[in-house]
């Protein structure tokens, strides 16, 4: 499990990325969506969010946690390895959820075939900046993560060659 987790936590990152660079391309496509696929109403901007849910403090893991030493020989020193106690050790991970958010803004535009008694046609409230710069950061996450695994590959690689 150990020899396996710089790839899981890059994998996890790999995917949050991938997530948070689909929500930010959906809301820059649907920016001027008057009328979402049920008909009423614009499109919703959509955040990502990590929620935390039941999982337990990295601290009350840790105590949850034996660590034992193993050693081949009595020359060498081991690595700890995690056991879990009987709790069980959680994924510390950071659960994701995307949210719908009910942000508006209204302009005047009589001639539209959403627009109200007043003339004015509700728009979804998406900040084109924001935006953009949230799907850079990503794709620059994204890559970053992809150099975690191509790094961790290398070091194995090297490791099955002692």
């Amino acid at each position: 499990d150990r020899f396996f987790s710089v790839f899981k936590t890059a994998g996890r990152g790999l995917a949050l990325q991938r997530k948070n660079i689909s929500v930010a391309s959906e809301n820059i496509a649907n920016a001027n969506t008057t009328r979402g696929l049920d008909g009423r109403g614009p499109y919703k901007p959509k955040r990502v969010r990590a929620s935390v849910g039941n999982q337990q403090s990295f601290g009350l893991t840790l105590q949850n946690s034996v660590i034992e030493m193993r050693t081949s020989s009595s020359l060498h020193r081991a690595a700890p390895s995690f056991e879990t106690g009987p709790a069980g050790t959680p994924d510390l991970g950071p659960q994701t959820e995307v949210v719908q958010q009910d942000n508006y803004r209204f302009e005047y535009d009589p001639d539209h075939p959403d627009a109200d008694e007043n003339g004015m046609v509700k728009y979804p409230d998406i900040d084109m900046v924001e935006e953009m710069t949230s799907m850079v950061s990503a794709n620059r996450l994204y890559e970053a993560n992809l150099s975690v695994i191509e790094a961790e590959k290398e070091i194995v690689k090297r490791s099955m060659e002692i």
